[in-house]
């Protein structure tokens, strides 16, 4: 007499499978078939609720952008060197005045509990040093503090985010960290670059700091906890995304779209504006005055859109417009 086992997962029973039972066989395959699909849709509910469950802001410290920034010329006279846009009372933007460069690069200075954080220190020749110790003593004076440590980052190298260096480090408590890949990894502690992120705490503010080499070889993302903004600089913006190496490039974007993956994304915030708001057409270069720029903000949408392309090209980058970015190989 045989003694047959019976199994039960999820309301489906079955026997286990002996020659003798081929209809238990199918059964069983059926059955795992439906399980098979009540994880899936368990997955699928999981990542949404990983986001966010209601649509109450996510948890996260809002902020506003403005809708235009103040455009530079078509005369260049008394412009001041620089915007500053208050997001919230912890993150100040500085938008660089195109008649000061034509890059017109975007700063990022962001404030925790013992530590505020410069994002890149502009290009030309400007006063970036008093504009940023301003908004500090502004910050210090609304906060009944004396000090707080200035550490000043970059998302890469290249020259038009790095030209005020020398005179940030004349402001008192301040740790500029030479733009080189060595002095990257050897101060934000990386063991594993560029494969893995870290965490930098500013005091009860949190930021992932993510290597993307690609663009440039020393090249960051961060990720702010607080506000859930992605800053990507010259890697994902609005604008001509300039390739200097595919591989690295490509595995990059693949690493942001898995990082971000279930994390709230309210913004991605790049370094430039060069697209129009016509979708597809951007400024030439070299362009001052742009008086119908395209939103500063990205979102995960074209992080996506990104990546998609790139596996496309299958490591051979080619120029391609799309609607709010042009991929452009160096």
């Amino acid at each position: 007499m045989w003694i047959v086992p019976r199994f039960k997962i999820f309301g489906c029973r079955w026997l286990a499978a002996t020659p003798e039972y081929n209809s238990a066989a199918v059964k069983r395959t059926q059955c795992l078939r439906a399980i098979a699909l009540m994880i899936f849709v368990l997955a699928s509910f999981s990542q949404v609720y990983a986001q966010a469950p209601q649509p109450k802001g996510g948890g996260v410290t809002p902020g506003t952008l403005p809708h235009t920034w103040e455009p530079s010329g078509p005369q260049c006279g008394p412009n001041p060197q620089f915007q500053v846009h208050e997001y919230n009372p912890d993150l100040y933007i500085l938008r660089e005045s195109g008649c000061s460069n034509y890059e017109k690069p975007f700063l990022y200075l962001l404030f925790g509990r013992e530590k505020a954080l410069l994002l890149d220190t502009g290009a030309g020749t400007m006063d970036v040093a008093l504009v940023v110790h301003s908004q500090i003593d502004r910050w210090l004076q609304h906060n009944h503090q004396q000090i707080v440590s200035l550490i000043v980052a970059h998302t890469h190298s290249h020259s038009d985010h790095i030209s005020g260096d020398q005179q940030l480090k004349s402001l008192p408590h301040t740790t500029v960290i030479e733009p080189k890949t060595a002095a990257v990894q050897s101060f934000f502690n990386f063991h594993n670059w560029p494969t893995e992120p870290v965490t930098y705490d500013l005091g009860d503010r949190i930021l992932d700091i993510i290597p993307i080499p690609g663009h440039e070889a020393s090249s960051v993302a961060v990720y702010d906890r607080q506000t859930g903004i992605l800053f990507t600089g010259d890697t994902l913006y609005p604008g001509r995304l300039y390739v200097q190496d595919a591989t690295a490039f490509t595995l990059s974007i693949q690493r942001l779209v898995d990082f971000t993956q279930g994390k709230i994304v309210t913004h991605v915030l790049g370094n430039h504006i060069e697209q129009t708001h016509t979708p597809h057409l951007d400024y030439p270069i070299g362009t001052v005055y742009q008086p119908d720029e395209h939103e500063l903000a990205l979102g995960r949408a074209q992080l996506l859109e990104l990546n998609d392309a790139l596996k496309k090209m299958n490591g051979h980058i080619v120029r391609m417009a799309f609607r709010d970015f042009t991929i452009w190989p160096e």
